[in-house]
């Protein structure tokens, strides 16, 4: 049997002060920062063949954008381009990185900023690269404590469905899904080295909000982590997050501490981040010591395209949205008949249709996994809903599957069918139809299925 050999770095990504924010429907520009954005990287070695693992600090990126950084990690390092998984921690006090009629940053600085981040993605594979050590890997599930997370979909008493509603609304009547609490852990053991730890949660990184550059809770994950076990290293891959916050829309006791409601009625503060990530560290300690290594007989990457209907929009409804983002985009969101969370569902809803009014009729893009042995990590280009991720798992065969979420892209949100009758922020601004889940599902399913035969 090959011995696997493991390679880490970690490289500082910091955007220059000014640039936009990504993350919202509200313009910001950073002031500062809270802490470091970050990419880092874990470079396997099997059988003479390299995979690399690249998790950054960043909201989303389409995959046009991946495609070039692997394109460009390749020319510059031993790996194929077809063998590494990009994936983001889906900060939103990150820095934006596409133009877009709601900033004023120029088209030059958002390019500037990617070539640098591109370069700096190299930087981290060559680091990792050489850094190869011999070791071994064990898994095990933990579980997320209460206050950490909450389906943030929520059935109002009139019928209604809202994402996000305010805190403490009386007229709420219960969530709409069931979380799934259960933390993926995957810990690499190297001989004569630090290890590391990949955490693998569903849930949205947006605890922090504010103008300040910030890597949200898995900062604090990380920190935690480093601290309490004399130098570990952390990646945090976000699982299935679609529907999936950390507010609790009914506080009491000391649920309110260091944190405030946000313009979108969420908790959010650097505080809420701390909390989330000490919490998500917590866990991670509990199970640590007992993950249950497993033998690596071999380790291979593979992709499957998937074919998504699009969710276009009906031509009655075209004239009010173009209405709605022209308001937005001048800046008179105060003019659109809505606030918080409702505005920010109807500014999306209104982008998504103005953007689909010429088509294309079909998506097509790619699920990827990485098989470790019997684990097996399952790459989604965008914010799959909950139950997406249990029906992943449910997959025979394996020790353990990550559903990941954010991985070599992020094209939206993919809600279950369900959710497109009930209404809702990720359902209305989604590109896709309302069959996306069954066909993501099904295209992981048979994923997983090919990788154990190829």
């Amino acid at each position: 049997m090959s011995q696997l050999k493991i390679g880490f770095s970690k490289v500082n990504i910091n955007p220059p002060l000014g640039s936009a924010i990504f993350g919202y429907y509200v313009p910001r520009y950073a002031k500062g920062f809270l802490d470091n954005l970050e990419a880092r990287t874990l470079v396997l070695e099997h059988d003479g063949n390299k995979y690399a693992i690249i998790n950054i600090d960043n909201c989303a990126f389409p995959a046009y954008m991946v495609k070039d950084f692997c394109s460009k990690i390749s020319r510059e390092t031993e790996i194929c381009e077809n063998s590494i998984m990009i994936n983001a921690t889906h900060t939103h006090t990150g820095p934006f990185m596409q133009k877009s009629s709601m900033f004023d940053v120029s088209e030059e600085e958002i390019n500037s900023y990617v070539k640098f981040l591109s370069q700096r993605l190299v930087d981290g594979v060559i680091m990792a690269n050489s850094d190869l050590t011999p070791g071994k890997v064990g898994y095990i599930v933990g579980e997320a404590p209460e206050r950490v997370s909450y389906i943030r979909r929520y059935r109002m008493k009139d019928g209604t469905t809202m994402t996000c509603p305010p805190v403490s609304n009386p007229d709420i009547a219960h969530p709409l899904g069931e979380l799934d609490r259960r933390v993926n852990v995957l810990r690499f053991d190297r001989e004569n080295s630090n290890s590391i730890v990949i955490v693998n949660y569903g849930v949205h990184a947006d605890t922090t909000g504010g103008e300040y550059f910030s890597a949200d809770f898995p900062h604090w994950l990380r920190e935690t982590l480093y601290k309490a076990l004399d130098g570990v290293e952390c990646m945090f891959i976000p699982g299935a997050e679609g529907d999936v916050g950390s507010t609790n829309t009914n506080p009491k006791d000391g649920d309110m501490n260091d944190t405030e409601i946000s313009f979108d009625n969420e908790m959010k503060s650097p505080g809420m981040a701390r909390f989330v990530g000490r919490a998500l560290a917590g866990t991670v300690l509990q199970v640590y010591d007992k993950v249950k290594y497993t033998d690596i007989d071999d380790v291979k990457i593979l992709t499957k395209t998937v074919k998504i209907p699009t969710n276009l929009p009906n031509p009655e409804d075209l004239p009010l949205a173009r209405k709605y983002m022209e308001l937005h985009d001048l800046g008179n969101d105060d003019e659109i008949p809505f606030e918080g969370m409702e505005l920010t569902t109807v500014v999306a809803e209104a982008a998504r249709m103005v953007s689909l009014e010429n088509g294309p009729e079909y998506f097509e893009f790619e699920l990827i996994c990485l098989k470790i042995g019997d684990i097996a990590l399952v790459g989604i280009p965008g914010e799959p809903f909950t139950d997406i991720g249990v029906e992943i798992k449910k997959c025979p065969g394996w020790g353990i599957i990550f559903p990941c979420a954010i991985t070599n892209g992020c094209e939206g949100y993919f809600p279950t069918k369900s959710a497109y009758d009930e209404g809702g922020y990720e359902a209305r601004s989604s590109p896709f139809k309302s069959d996306v889940a069954k066909l993501v599902i099904e295209g992981a399913k048979a994923l997983l299925t090919d990788i154990r035969l190829t």
